[in-house]
């Protein structure tokens, strides 16, 4: 009877076999049971964690290729190595429902995991098997080996599944590095391709925002110039109804002052003895109106601006007198011979 007992500890379970069939799962403690042959028992661990490697043991190094080889949906071949890591979570399952043995049951995760990431990487592209896609493929490939270990009733719970490399084979390694240097160089010359272009491209829009605002502000400066001329053409037009001969006198007059006041001028006595005098009113004008403002200022006597004007008046009286020999220039001469002539 003293050989019925025995210890479950805190992170185990005990199963009682009774002539060789399932009578109960015991909690931790001291147990007791019936001795052998009637009653048996077995102590399985809830709490250790197991891992199986698929693709290699030990080390990456140590390379199972016929394992780690699978073909992706492109139709290309790529080497991956991955590891499972699990728990038990059913004693009574685990111990009926396995095909091998306690101590053989790391080979029943081992093909499903196998049998479930080539399910996977089938249907996936190498580039997504090889790069961003690591991630998500172990995802899936715990939802898988779980859902396949639940429906062969194992009792094991996956904990977690690490791919730990995932590369093309060795033979075309070299030609796979160009390519993928290729297309980093393309990403590279894409992004100063992207920064050019947002360098550019707004300075290229505040030009054209600056030219259309120019041509707005000139096409709006034209149309007011224009709507200004076609009003002041209309009243124009209105006064030329009333009194013809006097509106039309008076644009002559405004048109004579706008061209002669840009043009030299020069008064001949017509009724002379046929010498032709020179007389620049302009100049003379010209150093009349700084000594005129000179005199103003002051109120004294006489000032070089007074003697500069005695030409004026006598030009006004119809009385030319020969003006200053500083006065005279290479233009006098030429107008004498051209008014010989």
């Amino acid at each position: 009877l003293g050989s019925g007992f025995y210890i479950v500890d805190a992170s185990q379970r005990g199963v009682v076999l009774q002539f060789g069939r399932y009578h109960e799962t015991t909690p931790p403690g001291l147990q007791w049971r019936l001795p052998y042959p009637i009653q048996s028992h077995e102590i399985v661990s809830l709490t250790d964690v197991r891992t199986i490697e698929v693709g290699y043991r030990g080390s990456e190094r140590n390379k199972y290729l016929k394992e780690a080889l699978m073909l992706t949906d492109d139709e290309n071949i790529v080497n991956i190595q991955f590891a499972v890591q699990y728990v038990l979570k059913d004693p009574e399952s685990y111990i009926f429902y396995n095909r091998y043995d306690q101590s053989d049951a790391s080979d029943t995760v081992r093909g499903v995991a196998e049998a479930a990431i080539r399910e996977i990487v089938g249907k996936s592209k190498m580039d997504f098997v090889l790069y961003e896609g690591r991630e998500q493929i172990a995802a899936n490939a715990a939802a898988l080996i779980q859902s396949i270990l639940d429906r062969y009733r194992t009792g094991i719970q996956v904990s977690k599944v690490t791919m730990q490399n995932a590369q093309p084979p060795e033979q075309v390694q070299a030609a796979f590095d160009d390519a993928v240097k290729a297309g980093q160089d393309r990403e590279r010359q894409k992004n100063e391709g992207q920064a050019y272009a947002n360098d550019v491209i707004p300075r290229a829009r505040g030009t054209a925002s600056r030219l259309i605002e120019e041509a707005t502000g000139y096409r709006t400066r034209i149309v007011n110039v224009a709507t200004g001329e076609a009003d002041r053409f209309k009243l124009l037009l209105k006064e030329y109804d009333k009194a013809p001969e006097v509106t039309r006198s008076r644009m002559y007059i405004d048109t004579l002052q706008q061209i002669m006041s840009s043009t030299n001028k020069v008064m001949i006595d017509a009724k002379g003895n046929g010498n032709l005098l020179y007389l620049p009113l302009d100049k003379l004008m010209q150093s009349t109106a700084p000594a005129t403002a000179g005199t103003g200022s002051s109120g004294t006597g006489e000032t070089p601006g007074s003697t500069a004007r005695q030409p004026d008046s006598a030009a006004a009286a119809g009385k030319p007198e020969p003006p200053p020999a500083d006065y005279r220039s290479r233009d006098s001469f030429r107008s004498r011979e051209r008014g010989e002539r």
